[in-house]
């Protein structure tokens, strides 16, 4: 049997100007220092797009538009599996700050590659740059 956690996870994939947002994990978290899609775990009884505006507006304290759903992927940790659900969105309203993590930065998806993302995000990573 299986007792692993399974954890549900809302990034969002926030484009403006053929960028993509992306954020470094603060240190000291699980996969800290590494780069995502920001986002976050869901918490018990909220979907996954509420998820996903309380996260962004947390942790860079911007508001989106509606989040349109591009891709989910899964991945097994050692501890945990992290269903990651991706949505394509924008900025509806402020500026994207760093509050609840490390760095913030804008890159082509060309860029991607020289940014150290979780093993989750690689499927994704690879869809946008079209490999």
């Amino acid at each position: 049997m299986d007792d692993k956690r399974h954890i549900q996870v809302a990034a969002g994939l926030i484009l403006r100007e053929g960028r993509y947002l992306i954020a470094r994990r603060k240190v000291g978290v699980h996969l800290g220092g590494l780069w995502e899609f920001p986002g976050g775990k869901c918490e018990p009884g909220e979907s996954l797009e509420d998820c996903l505006r309380r996260e962004l507006r947390e942790e860079l304290g911007i508001e989106i538009t509606t989040p349109v759903p591009f891709r989910v992927t899964r991945h097994e940790y050692p501890e945990k599996t992290v269903e990651l659900h991706f949505f394509r969105c924008s900025i509806l309203d402020g500026q994207a700050q760093v509050i609840d993590c490390e760095d913030l930065c804008w890159v082509i998806p060309e860029e991607l590659a020289k940014f150290e993302f979780p093993p989750a995000d690689q499927p994704l990573i690879q869809a946008l740059q079209g490999l």
